[in-house]
């Protein structure tokens, strides 16, 4: 079973696109998605049916949280870019509609997922004991195993933080997929309002990960989002 594991597009439809297109050059079997999807966008509507229609399972993430059970027209902003982020928000709760939302509030924050060597996955925004607290390339040991608590899973697939790692803790694997649409590799441009093109990610992570009788396989890839999405750069 092979999974394409990804998490964090952000609405980012033309970094999703990207690592798609690189994606279809194999059969894979699942496409995993560990939350923030569709917030702040630009494309939040179109980043959700293209992954509905691939089929995707998601967990919730932070933003997509924040997006379906707050009502914007209550808070209050502190600054230019709390009030550019809520007026933001207002624009993708239209785009997106009541039906949308409901879904996005329904997600889970946790799924599991037999593997074949009769181990389990868990797909998670942050961590198993908080969804909302992410797992870091840079935590120790001891930190790490306490955000694992006593969950049961073999694999730990993540997002949360944007940058991607894998490592293994006792038994237990964490791969953390990084993000599809807010990478912190390299932006260009000059940041600007939330949803506009002025800055932007050159690249797009994702990881491959192939579940087998003997145990899985991880292969973490960066998309270029300045260049053809065929040209994939080195695995991590």
């Amino acid at each position: 079973m092979l999974l394409l594991c990804v998490s964090d597009i952000h609405g980012n439809l033309d970094a999703l696109r990207a690592v798609l297109a690189t994606a279809e050059r194999r059969a894979f079997h699942k496409l995993l998605v560990a939350g923030d999807i569709v917030f702040p966008g630009p494309a939040p509507l179109e980043t959700w049916r293209r992954l509905t229609a691939a089929g995707a399972v998601m967990v919730q993430g932070v933003s997509d949280k924040a997006l379906a059970t707050l009502d914007p027209n209550a808070l209050h902003p502190r600054s230019d870019h709390e009030r550019a982020m809520i007026e933001r928000m207002k624009a993708v709760r239209t785009e997106l509609g009541d039906l949308i939302l409901e879904r996005v509030k329904r997600l889970p924050t946790h799924v599991r997922i037999p593997l074949e060597d009769g181990g389990e996955l868990l797909l998670v925004h942050g961590s198993p004991v908080d969804p909302a607290e992410a797992l870091t390339f840079d935590m120790t040991d001891e930190e790490v195993d306490a955000l694992i608590g006593d969950d049961p899973a073999d694999v730990i697939v993540c997002g949360m933080s944007h940058t991607p790692f894998h490592r293994t803790i006792g038994d237990i694997q964490i791969v953390n997929v990084g993000s599809i649409g807010e990478a912190p590799d390299g932006l260009s441009g000059t940041p600007g309002a939330p949803g506009t093109a002025a800055a932007r990610p050159l690249v797009a992570h994702a990881t491959w990960i192939e579940s087998t009788p003997q145990g899985i396989s991880v292969e973490s890839i960066s998309v270029p989002l300045d260049a053809p999405s065929e040209r994939l750069l080195a695995a991590r």
